[in-house]
């Protein structure tokens, strides 16, 4: 258990501590490099609807593939040379999939234009995050922007890697950031994706479907912690959580709504175009830039439990997951 664990942990710490330096070339700059080009020569000799969406499924079968083969190779190379030195690469690798640190700096980094009283760079802030429009949001909007994209995500850049690399180590881990940088990049249900992207789009919502429910779970056990309502944060997830057109999304979502006493989801703006989203949890009362930090806090808290847990599982199982 000794080594897994480790580095699991210290996975977890450096990307805490140092994030994605821009100095450091990250892997996610690799992999959306070979999706623009394996999409480019896809769409060069494809044009039809049906075939567009066969050949859709080279897409994770390729890059997918080829994340989870280049790290597992590297990481045998380097374990030949020397074992420690695998072992820094694979915390390092696994740290790159993690975005704790990144998520905690973008909703603070709202939260502290909100407390200065500018909104103005809140917009913009939050801007850099979501889809949605921001220009025209008053705060009680911006933070409902801001409360969604730090729950959401709570899956997609914290408990979801650390799941596959608790179960395949770093391979596996730069596998499942394959998956989230082909849904980010192509899974869209538009014209010029929905063939193309369907295969991706279905794969992220298939890794993502175990980890957004223990995160569900992990989150109603923090708000325990941090003495908010654990019992309508359940609640809310039971009653609210199918209603969102993501099937993973709205189980953090309702959960941080319930936890928090907060209405989530509602009328976005893209492009100019109005969309509405389904409700999560009862209005209570206005949403304030406090529930920025609360959220953040239950964020860190679901994590720091999903480490303990992935404790727990490799104690039961006598050792490590992978070898």
């Amino acid at each position: 258990m000794g080594w897994a664990i480790f580095i699991l942990w210290a996975a977890y710490v450096l990307d805490l501590i140092i994030g994605d330096p821009r100095w450091l070339p990250h892997p996610v700059i690799g992999m959306g490099n070979g999706i623009k080009r394996l999409e480019k020569m896809i769409r060069k000799n494809v044009s039809h609807p049906a075939k567009l969406k066969q050949a859709g499924m080279l897409l994770p079968v390729i890059i997918v593939g080829g994340a989870f083969a280049i790290t597992w190779v590297a990481l045998r190379g380097l374990h030949m040379i020397h074992p420690w030195l695998a072992t820094g690469a694979e915390v390092v690798l696994i740290a790159t999939t993690i975005a704790t640190k990144g998520l905690k700096d973008a909703g603070m980094e709202v939260y502290g234009h909100l407390n200065r009283g500018d909104l103005p760079s809140a917009r913009q802030a939050l801007g850099m995050i979501v889809g949605r429009d921001t220009i025209h949001l008053e705060e009680p909007e911006i933070v409902r922007g801001t409360v969604e994209t730090v729950a959401e995500n709570i899956v997609d850049a914290i408990v979801s890697p650390l799941f596959f690399a608790l179960i395949g180590g770093a391979p596996l881990a730069m596998a499942y950031r394959a998956v989230n940088t082909l849904d980010s990049m192509v899974g869209y249900k538009n014209d010029k994706y929905i063939n193309l992207g369907w295969a991706s789009a279905r794969l992220d919502d298939i890794a993502n479907f175990i980890p957004a429910r223990i995160t569900a779970v992990l989150l109603v056990a923090s708000s325990w912690i941090m003495r908010l309502d654990y019992k309508k944060s359940y609640r809310t997830i039971r009653h609210d959580a199918r209603l969102h057109p993501s099937p993973n999304s709205g189980f953090p979502e309702s959960a941080v709504a319930g936890a928090l006493g907060i209405r989530l989801g509602g009328e976005n703006v893209y492009h100019g175009v109005v969309s509405f989203r389904a409700y999560m949890g009862e209005f209570s009362r206005p949403m304030t830039k406090g529930d920025i930090l609360s959220t953040v806090r239950l964020m860190l808290f679901a994590s720091l439990l999903f480490l303990m847990l992935c404790m727990l599982v490799l104690w039961t199982m006598g050792g490590t997951l992978w070898s």
